[in-house]
């Protein structure tokens, strides 16, 4: 292509038009009388076009493959047809002005161009009148780039892009439309050719394959009324699913329409007001579960196109059930076909790899410094709000995001310019995020992933905080699950591990989580973690997820627990949902039903979650017995949450809650259709002292249970 290019440039006095082909390309005039049509096919012999709905044959002017044909000054590009080497007949893509205006330059430059998904990257459009695609990429050390397609035969001679400033290379070829395979052919400045998906592309071909697709997303006809998710003083209860292995067909990957229906469904039945997807954004490598993302505004075509995508969204807010996105924004593959070397330079990853490269993933850190890497992760996020219409999004590993040293010993990381370990530039970026998202979506939710005890990650903005909506509550997590899977008869010294997240619980607003992160890689599915026979084995799973319900921060349980899986969870296989078939699964499924539904119609229970009003010790002290019992109050209502963490059952056991009038058993994990042994219902005893004053109430006590009585002062 050099030397082609060569030789149109020799026909402009030797400048170098590979960075402006539409100044050599197209319709220009001749002088007052005549203009000239210049056409680009290297190693034709002839071809034709059409001028005026006539067929006519260009003038061969140069032999590199240069073609003309004199048309009256009068005409315009709206006069003459081209024929692609696809055999498409359609307008010269060199006769059309620029798509992309000086003010949407300089907002990218500055990373502030909000809507940078309608500016970058294949989308189908209208320009000038002429239905097409337009196709614009960031390669700011590039030598030439050139769109390769179907419709071109995969050549990159035949439609070179022109550069506009700022690194922007843009072309619009009428008479495309979505379903186009491309990619973009970079001539690197060191002199290599790379075939490179379209970064912004909004849907991909089926791994191993990996050319972008044309997709019109504004196509879509949405039905729900622009659902977005609850308030933080609402109930939420997230049901996190892997969509490749919840559900499958003979071992098929569901399409998003199927999973919709059934998934809105499941939901519904099971209390459950959220789903989480683990991430659906492109990603070559299927064990990945999705976090290895190459393509950031395209959803994975495992499972359907962009369409199919919006119904399954738009089909589970119409059953009231909110979506939210894992979105990876901490790091990137080194697959050459992605976003690694982009233009032959370390476009969007740090050039040193003490700031570039993850050695826990073997991956490439986003240069959030670069006002286009940043506006590049910005846009993406506010593309799966805005055309997606999701309610929230996960933010994957932002521990690794805010921390120079994550991951690396001493001597193989960079300290900030103060000295120290803190990212500045990943904390700015993760303002700007979360500031921009609550501007544009107010209702939208944005959740971290964060497993230090970095300061104020749920602060506001104006406050010094990053801004987030909610973090994963990973300390709740990890020593909860560390004192599940100790032998009851031990668990007297690790007490404290139930009592120690209460000390930091308002700290920051939590969502309390049973992840997919705690049943892989050796770990042990939930049911499998505890410990005893398997009559204790369930009952230990009914007290974990019912005392989850109960603690104060929002919910999140991983797909799988609700059944009972013995086995960790694989990828690469549905659920078992033959365990349905035996009782114990069933009866651990009716409870988790059950006790969700109890929950959203139990505003002590969410009302007042991240205030620590909402909460009060009633006895945390009673290691040797294992019980711990606490109040859950909202505006009027007030519920004591009761926990037998032993196989011990008391047939009267006091709780030291004083001036209690009146006590109600409401809930009990003890019953026999969940499984239990049914020590349920036996009563209550309000104590009164010779002076009339109560000091408390007694109750039986169920084996592993959790009990929730409804008291009133």
């Amino acid at each position: 292509m050099t030397n082609t290019s060569s030789n149109i440039a020799g026909k402009k006095r030797g400048n170098d038009y590979r960075h402006d082909p539409h100044s050599i390309l197209g319709i220009h005039p001749v002088d007052e009388y005549t203009k000239v049509i210049r056409l680009w096919r290297p190693g034709a012999a002839q071809i034709y076009l059409e001028v005026f709905g006539k067929v006519v044959e260009a003038e061969r002017e140069d032999p590199s493959g240069l073609f003309s044909y004199r048309v009256p000054a009068h005409t315009t590009n709206q006069d003459y047809r081209i024929y692609h080497s696809s055999g498409m007949i359609a307008h010269d893509p060199y006769g059309f002005s620029k798509t992309i205006g000086e003010f949407d330059l300089h907002l990218f430059s500055r990373g502030v161009h909000y809507k940078l998904y309608e500016m970058m990257g294949g989308r189908v459009c209208e320009h000038q009148g002429v239905r097409g695609c337009k196709f614009a990429l960031w390669a700011p050390s590039a030598g030439r780039v050139s769109l390769v397609g179907d419709f071109n035969h995969w050549d990159g001679l035949i439609n070179p892009l022109r550069s506009i400033g700022g690194g922007i290379w843009e072309i619009f070829i009428p008479g495309l439309n979505s379903g186009e395979r491309y990619k973009f052919e970079i001539e690197t400045c060191n002199g290599f050719v790379k075939a490179k998906a379209d970064p912004y592309a909004l849907y991909s071909e089926l791994r191993p394959n990996t050319a972008s697709i044309t997709f019109d997303v504004d196509a879509y006809e949405w039905k729900d009324a622009g659902r977005r998710a609850r308030t933080l003083h609402e109930p939420l209860n997230i049901y996190e699913v892997h969509l490749g292995s919840w559900k499958r067909d003979n071992g098929a990957f569901l399409n998003y329409r199927e999973i919709a229906h059934a998934l809105a469904d499941y939901c519904s039945e099971m209390g459950f007001t959220h789903v989480e997807l683990m991430p659906i954004a492109e990603h070559p490598l299927d064990e990945s579960w999705g976090y290895q993302v190459t393509g950031f505004y395209a959803v994975t075509s495992r499972f359907g196109t962009p369409a199919d995508f919006q119904y399954f969204v738009d089909h589970l807010h119409q059953k009231n059930i909110g979506v939210i996105l894992d979105w990876v924004a901490a790091h990137f593959p080194t697959d050459d076909f992605s976003l690694a070397q982009f233009d032959g330079t370390s476009l969007y990853e740090h050039a040193d790899s003490r700031k570039g490269f993850h050695p826990h993933w073997n991956t490439c850190i986003f240069n959030y410094g670069r006002f286009e890497v940043s506006n590049f992760l910005l846009a993406s996020a506010l593309f799966w709000l805005d055309k997606m219409h999701v309610d929230g999004l996960r933010v994957d590993a932002v521990a690794s995001m805010l921390y120079l040293d994550y991951g690396r010993e001493e001597g193989e990381w960079i300290p900030n310019p103060h000295g120290g370990r803190e990212n500045l530039e990943a904390i700015e970026f993760i303002k700007h995020l979360n500031s921009v998202v609550h501007e544009k979506f107010p209702q939208a939710l944005v959740f971290a992933e964060e497993s230090t005890s970095f300061t104020g990650v749920t602060h506001p903005l104006e406050g010094g905080g990053l801004g987030f909506d909610m973090k994963w509550n990973m300390g709740w997590m990890n020593d909860t699950l560390s004192y599940f899977k100790t032998d009851p008869l031990f668990r007297h010294y690790h007490h404290d591990k139930l009592t120690f997240g209460l000390i930091y619980a308002f700290s920051e607003k939590f969502i309390l989580v049973l992840s997919h992160d705690e049943v892989v890689h050796g770990k042990a599915s939930l049911l499998s973690k505890m410990p005893g026979d398997d009559w204790q084995k369930f009952a230990g799973m009914r007290l974990l997820y019912s005392y989850m319900m109960c603690q104060p921060g929002k919910k999140l349980l991983f797909m799988g627990g609700e059944i009972g899986s013995w086995q960790e969870w694989s990828c690469k296989e549905e659920l078992p949902w033959y365990l349905l078939a035996y009782d114990r699964h069933k009866a651990l499924q009716t409870m988790i039903r059950e006790i969700n539904h109890f929950y959203q119609g139990q505003e002590p229970l969410w009302q007042r979650d991240f205030d620590d009003s909402g909460f009060e010790w009633i006895d945390f002290s009673d290691r040797k017995n294992g019980v711990i019992s606490y109040l859950r109050k909202a505006e009027g209502r007030c519920l004591a949450c009761v926990h037998n963490f032993t196989p011990s059952y008391f047939s009267e056991y006091f709780i030291p809650l004083k001036n209690v009038v009146e006590v109600k058993e409401v809930f009990n994990t003890d019953r026999e259709e969940y499984g239990g042994s049914g020590k349920v219902g036996r009563g209550v005893h309000i104590h009164k002292d010779p002076e009339g004053r109560v000091p408390g109430f007694a109750t039986q006590l169920s084996p592993l249970a959790t009990m929730i009585f409804e008291v009133q002062f």
